[in-house]
């Protein structure tokens, strides 16, 4: 522990050096911006700062790009609260109730909490990172692919016990996902699927433009056939600031969700999409009053904002450790350390304890910075909604559009996104959840791919998932979770028996 916190120590007198600051300030500015702008992202933040990255300090570097990576997970949260359009896909979660809470008059609320919960997760996700990094590293590499495919069912599992609607509509709406994420190129054979001749459709439909499309469009085509405009008044002082009642539900969400998300973001994927999920149907679960999500609950605010940033900083544990990317963005990330001649992996630690401990302290830094930065601009944000609808959805608009065509310079992204609006539109008006749709998209590439290469590594036998212990305690843990979520059904079917009297007859 004393050669724990002298490395603390050491990184800290590296990551307080103005010139470093100066960059951890700039990455998260720049993080929070992109952010907040439809389908640009982090990733592709990070790839068009790399070039800048030439000729830099390997620390500084690396310093830069992460400040935008944990910044666009915090910025992503604004446009979903403020306008029902996740700016990043990691936010798709936290339009649900962060929107209806802006619409009750909360709006300076719920902001202030996602940035608290953001900066809690962060915070306690960097101790993990320093503390349990090469532990939990090496535990992650147990995952083969019959693990992935196991926990990747577990997600479907998990959105299955914990949905607080109709379970018949929300596999639905999840199977409607994953057929959405079967098209595009088949990466085991090379063919194309379900294209239709549309060439741009090759790698697939992004998660993007069907996520800007189903909660931005959408609302602004439900919001328009409404009678009247929202009624938006200067918000006091006192409403931007969560009122005891809220920061005591929101103690519990931002826990769990930074645990949750720490755990996620040490295994390879979309790591911060996946955990808002689970941190999100967890909190509706373990709800008293279930009923008030989806209505402006705020611990629907605090659990994903909490899991996306705490998985965030637990995507660089094996990124650091063991040299391995869970996720394109720490790709682009290893990539940048290579070009400045420093290979991440086991010998980081020993070999430049100056990187590794400066990375990780300057990551407390940027935390801080990110809270002291976006707690202030609260008002200003709120001030936003107060521009009349007529001038502010074109803006919504054409954001939306420029956001969709920068994720390929596509066209066709922008069709998508104005597709899936109409579709989410009629969706809604028939009272379907929308988020599993977005769910099944992003899971659906990886858990083909995994079950096919599981599939092969078995010569076709399926027995492989029940052979290898990590894989089948997780399927046993699905198959658990799937029998709970059955158990309403014969509870239903039970008191109706008992109301026409056929539960006496048979005693």
């Amino acid at each position: 522990m004393a050669e724990t916190f002298q490395n603390l120590l050491l990184g800290f007198s590296v990551a307080l050096d103005p010139g470093v600051l100066v960059y951890a300030l700039i990455g998260v500015v720049i993080g929070t911006l992109v952010g907040m702008l439809p389908g640009v992202g982090p990733l592709a933040g990070i790839s068009l700062l790399l070039p800048a990255t030439f000729g830099l300090n390997p620390i500084v570097a690396v310093v830069l790009l992460a400040g935008v990576y944990y910044g666009a997970m915090y910025g992503g949260s604004t446009t979903s609260i403020l306008l029902r359009l996740p700016g990043e896909a990691a936010s798709v979660m936290t339009c649900i109730d962060g929107y209806a809470m802006t619409q009750r008059g909360r709006a300076g609320a719920a902001l202030a909490i996602a940035a608290i919960g953001s900066f809690i997760a962060g915070t306690l996700g960097v101790i993990g990172l320093m503390l349990l990094a090469p532990t939990l590293a090496v535990w992650a590499l147990r995952f083969g692919p019959p693990e992935y495919t196991t926990l990747l069912l577990l997600g479907f599992f998990i959105l299955a016990y914990m949905s607080g609607g109709s379970m018949l509509k929300t596999l639905a709406m999840a199977a409607f996902g994953l057929l959405l994420g079967m098209i595009g190129i088949d990466v085991m054979s090379g063919y194309t699927r379900f294209n239709f001749g549309v060439v741009e459709l090759g790698d697939g439909i992004g998660i993007v433009p069907v996520a800007v499309g189903l909660f931005g469009i959408s609302e602004i085509l439900i919001t328009a056939g409404q009678p009247a405009a929202q009624n938006i008044q200067r918000p006091k002082l006192r409403e931007l600031i969560p009122s005891p009642d809220e920061f005591r539900m929101s103690v519990g969400p931002i826990a769990r969700g930074s645990l949750v998300g720490f755990l996620i973001g040490i295994i390879p994927g979309s790591a911060h999409i996946i955990s808002s999920f689970v941190s999100y149907g967890m909190e509706r679960r373990l709800s008293k009053r279930p009923e008030r999500f989806g209505q402006g609950a705020i611990e629907g605010v605090a659990g994903p904002e909490s899991a996306n940033n705490a998985a965030a900083t637990g995507a660089f544990v094996p990124m650091l450790a063991l040299g391995i990317p869970t996720s394109p963005i720490t790709a682009v990330m290893i990539a940048a350390l290579m070009m400045q001649g420093v290979l991440p992996g086991p010998t980081l630690i020993t070999e430049r304890p100056e990187l590794f401990w400066g990375f990780v302290a300057s990551m407390y830094v940027g935390n801080v910075m990110l809270l002291i930065l976006n707690l202030p601009m609260i008002g200003v944000f709120v001030n936003l909604l107060r521009i009349p609808y007529g001038y502010l959805y074109p803006g919504i608009l054409a954001f939306s559009i420029l956001g969709a065509y920068s994720v390929s310079n596509s066209v066709v992204d922008v069709w998508i996104m104005v597709a899936t609006g109409g579709v989410g539109y009629l969706l809604r008006k028939f009272g379907y959840d929308l988020a599993p749709v977005a769910l099944g998209l992003v899971l659906a590439p990886m858990l083909e791919l995994s079950l096919r290469q599981s599939l092969a590594m078995s010569a076709g036998d399926y027995t492989i998932f029940i052979t290898r212990p990590i894989a089948l305690t997780i399927l046993v843990l699905g198959v658990a979770l799937f029998a709970f979520s059955l158990k309403p059904l014969f509870t239903r079917g039970k008191d109706w028996r008992a109301s026409v009297g056929l539960e006496g007859e048979q005693s």
